[in-house]
């Protein structure tokens, strides 16, 4: 009995130590989830501010540029800084109805996303998980113009680096790489701010990219091709049309090269 009675007195403390890091363990893990769920509420927030920042530089701009205004008209209508001093408060005043109007559209996605923070679950995925999601199917869109030999072919300018649309676009692919937080869980609200916003930019680059490349959706059906094995024929018959005249295309195009005098030179 006192070998019993000499452990319990020797370490009754093991049992409240343990119980405490256990809670502060839960603790932190809950904390973390919950963060990590209301993330993109909070970067909803931290526009939210940094849009009233913007509103209330640009006010002062407006009064800088009113009591400069009004300095060039004492001075006389026809002063040398009256019309500068006119479109500055022009732009002044246009860029705080510019701030006013996006400060109202990030109140608006606050309550947007207080809506959704509110009514998602456990097992919904989280912000950064979703956003990860459509940056990884972006990429793996416009990756199949690369696989894909029915989209090379059909649409060369999606992977050709000299056509501005696609300089955009792989600029915008590099952005958004670059600002993938690393660790999703401990990515902040700016952070999560500044990816959404570079993901945003991709998507509208690649859109752009199909437009200026005439995609139109899916690839346009073969009317001719009744079956699957119909529809692998004449993708290969086109092949093979092309490979028989890519030699006479290329022979063609370096004539008219050598041809062409140079632009910066006169025939």
């Amino acid at each position: 009995m006192e070998p019993i009675l000499l452990f319990v007195t020797s370490w009754w403390w093991i049992a409240p130590a343990a119980a405490g890091a256990a809670g502060a363990t839960y603790a932190g893990l809950t904390t973390r989830t919950r963060r990590a769920r209301r993330l993109e509420l909070d970067a909803a927030r931290h526009e939210e501010r940094q849009a009233y920042r913007d509103l209330v530089a640009a006010k002062a701009r407006v009064r800088t540029a009113q009591a400069d205004a009004l300095t060039a008209k004492s001075r006389g209508a026809f002063s040398p800084g009256a019309l500068d001093a006119k479109r500055e408060l022009q732009s002044a005043r246009l860029t705080e109805k510019t701030a006013s109007l996006q400060l109202r559209a990030t109140r608006s996605r606050v309550k947007a996303g207080y809506t959704q923070y509110r009514a998602a679950s456990s097992t919904d995925p989280l912000p950064i998980e979703r956003l990860v999601a459509v940056h990884d199917a972006v990429n793996a869109r416009w990756l199949t113009y690369e696989t894909d030999i029915d989209k090379a072919l059909a649409f060369p300018k999606m992977t050709d680096p000299r056509q501005p649309a696609t300089v955009v676009f792989l600029l915008a692919q590099r952005d958004a790489l670059a600002k993938r937080p690393v660790l999703r869980e401990r990515a902040t609200p700016q952070q999560f701010a500044e990816y959404r916003a570079a993901v945003r930019a991709l998507e509208v680059a690649l859109i752009d990219a199909e437009r200026q490349a005439g995609v139109h959706g899916a690839l346009p059906p073969n009317p001719g091709a009744a079956t699957a094995a119909a529809t692998v024929s004449a993708a290969a018959t086109a092949i093979a049309e092309l490979a028989d005249r890519l030699p006479a295309l290329i022979s063609r195009v370096q004539s008219a090269r050598h041809a062409a005098p140079p632009p910066d030179r006169a025939p």
